[in-house]
């Protein structure tokens, strides 16, 4: 892949587009209402279609995503093209999984259902007790040596669970790779507690999930119009109203640059040094996400977008 296109997945070699794709969507029935009668509809294949077209090669699921629904649609999606695909999925290490099998188990099950014989990066969805983190970091370092995962990451990890993984990994001789983490104008958590700046001074890749804050920076949503479901809770009406001086100075940026408000947000993650995974549940919104890539904002514009966003808090 051109280097001038895509950022090595942390120490690893592995090279990656500079925007992923991320298919929560792709499955979900629970949190995003997916009502495929089909596996793949032609939606999602469009998606797919088009974000290969445009040079996207990384692609990021979870077994819990559809529970192995998004697993397999991506699946059918990857034997259809003769396109090298990164592919990132994830082991959620769920309470009642006590023992390290429980992962070797789950790992097992994710390749089956992506008809993969490894793949090529692993993380742990999240830091859940009762285990202590080194258990499910040192069975993932052992699938690393049984050829079963190319790369170890982690995702919602903060810097101390961070710096722990990277040690633990580290004394089995495997990098760190990545943190995959929620991150955008209206997340920037990882900014203010030190996390980015770790992640960049030790060459850890951030994954920034939900970079366009769940659909609320696209503009689609306003306090007459708010978002369907689960996701009305938490960015309620009151939200919509807070963020509208943000998505003002998003649109008069975009116009300069004849970009979309979804294109400014997606590049502002890249201009931190992260790389934006993005949903894209047709070709139009996989159109759409590619526009946010061959151009960066200037520093006057980045500023102004921290500024504005700083007076929001989710």
């Amino acid at each position: 892949m051109d280097e001038n296109k895509s950022v090595e997945l942390g120490k690893t070699g592995i090279r990656i587009s500079k925007l992923g794709i991320g298919t929560w969507q792709w499955g979900d029935r629970f949190y995003w209402k997916y009502t495929g009668a089909d596996l793949v509809t032609k939606d999602i294949r469009s998606a797919f279609d088009v974000s290969i077209s445009n040079e996207i090669n990384f692609f990021d699921t979870a077994e819990v995503y559809g529970l192995g629904r998004s697993e397999k649609i991506l699946s059918k999606l990857i034997q259809s093209t003769d396109r090298k695909i990164v592919l990132a999925t994830k082991f959620m290490p769920f309470p009642w999984r006590l023992f390290k099998w429980n992962l070797r188990f789950a790992l097992k099950n994710s390749l089956k259902r992506l008809r993969l014989g490894s793949v090529d990066l692993y993380q742990i969805h999240f830091p859940l007790p009762p285990i202590p983190l080194r258990f499910w970091l040192e069975e993932l370092a052992s699938a690393h040596k049984d050829g079963l995962i190319n790369a170890a990451g982690i995702s919602n990890f903060d810097i101390n669970q961070t710096s722990l993984a990277q040690k633990v990994l580290e004394d089995h001789g495997l990098p760190l790779a990545s943190n995959q983490v929620q991150f955008s104008l209206i997340h920037r958590e990882i900014e203010k507690n030190g996390l980015l700046n770790y992640c960049r001074e030790q060459h850890i890749t951030i994954l920034a999930y939900s970079p366009l804050g769940q659909g609320m920076l696209t503009g689609k949503y306003t306090s007459n119009n708010p978002p369907p479901g689960l996701r009305a809770r938490r960015y309620n009406r009151h939200f919509l109203k807070k963020i509208q001086p943000l998505l003002s100075l998003m649109r008069e940026i975009g116009d300069q640059r004849e970009k979309t408000l979804p294109q400014i947000a997606l590049n502002w993650v890249i201009c931190k040094g992260a790389v934006p995974i993005p949903g894209a549940k047709n070709a139009s919104q996989a159109k759409e996400n590619m526009g946010a890539l061959g151009w960066q904002l200037n520093p006057d514009e980045i500023l102004a977008l921290d500024q504005a966003s700083e007076k929001i808090y989710v």
